[in-house]
């Protein structure tokens, strides 16, 4: 018997638990770390979840359930078919009558997508959990989480020139005003929630991942994540694209996901790319987290002007944070 066939036959029944979640800042490289690890042949990962509990019902007590209503709603929701399940399988989690609590139904969810996949291990990525880490250990106190991070100058300008720009660091009030140093404190928060709320869990239960580690040496980043998720490594991950790359697409549309291009350097370089204004107003921003990081700064002691900006937008951002209620 195989290394893998012994891992698949001692998990065959643990797919009802997520195993692990890949999250971190958007356009930080959590797309393409989900279709590296989703080539896993032991392994599934589930497209994101965060819209599931927006349509969640309360039991007696205030506690989110989910009814055969809400999974007929789920299953009219656009993005149900990322999933690429049956929906009278999907209807089926549940009895005609039941509600379950949230935690049940995903587990019931996630043992669906294992086996609609034939593969033993379950887990999911959704960037927007990076914040959420606290709760989801709650949830599964055995998951693992898998936390990857880009140098926030490279997010700044995938974000400056992204169509949801507006439903994530633009919803902010001072977007507006400076774009550059509000998406550097919304990468800083991404980055520092996940950080600290990871540390917090252990070695054994969070694993940090820079981006431009995996770009450069794709094949050891994966041994040492197999590693960490309890896997036996497989060179069928960093082949995840063969078979799949298109290059069909107009150049308009040839971005690097929809195109399924390989693990591919240089999509970003902020050296050549940003403006050297905006590069100084985020390292003023956000400067020290880059350091923490690794990093390297062009701007080491950024300008009298610049840390007076950044001060000045971290205020307003914060205050808006606080408006909305948000968690610091």
């Amino acid at each position: 018997m195989t290394e893998q066939q012994e891992f698949s036959t001692r998990t065959s029944g643990t797919g009802l638990e997520p195993h692990h979640f890949i999250v971190g800042c958007a356009r930080s490289g959590t797309t393409l770390l989900h279709r590296i690890v989703d080539a896993h042949p032991l392994v599934a990962v589930t497209p994101e979840m965060h819209w599931i509990s927006k349509h969640l019902e309360t039991d007696a007590a205030g506690g989110p359930i989910v009814t055969p209503r809400t999974v007929s709603e789920l299953a009219d929701h656009r993005r149900f078919s990322h999933f690429d399940l049956d929906r009278p399988d999907f209807e089926a989690l549940l009895g005609m009558e039941e509600s379950l609590p949230y935690r049940e139904f995903l587990r019931r969810l996630f043992g669906l997508y294992g086996r609609s996949k034939d593969k033993p291990v379950v887990g999911n990525k959704t960037p927007a959990y990076v914040r959420h880490l606290p709760e989801l250990h709650g949830l599964w106190p055995r998951s693992r989480f898998v936390h990857i991070i880009r140098d926030g100058r490279d997010v700044c300008l995938s974000v400056l020139n992204w169509k949801k720009a507006a439903r994530t660091a633009g919803r902010y009030a001072t977007w507006e005003e400076d774009p550059v140093t509000t998406t550097a404190l919304w990468w800083e928060r991404k980055v520092r929630s996940g950080h600290e709320d990871g540390a917090a869990l252990g070695r054994d239960l969070y694993h940090e991942m820079l981006y431009e580690d995996l770009i450069g040496a794709p094949e050891a980043q994966c041994r040492a994540l197999c590693d960490f998720l309890a896997l036996p490594y497989d060179p069928a991950m960093v082949r995840f694209s063969e078979g799949k790359t298109r290059t069909d697409l107009p150049d308009a549309r040839r971005t690097p996901k929809k195109a399924w291009l390989p693990v591919t350097s240089g999509l970003r370089d902020w050296r050549t790319q940003m403006e050297a204004d905006d590069v100084e107003r985020f390292e003023a921003a956000v400067g020290d987290l880059l350091t923490d990081l690794g990093y390297e700064r062009a701007f080491p002691d950024p300008g009298r002007e610049a840390l007076a900006n950044a001060r000045r937008v971290r205020e307003a951002f914060e205050r808006d944070i606080g408006a909305r209620r948000e968690r610091p």
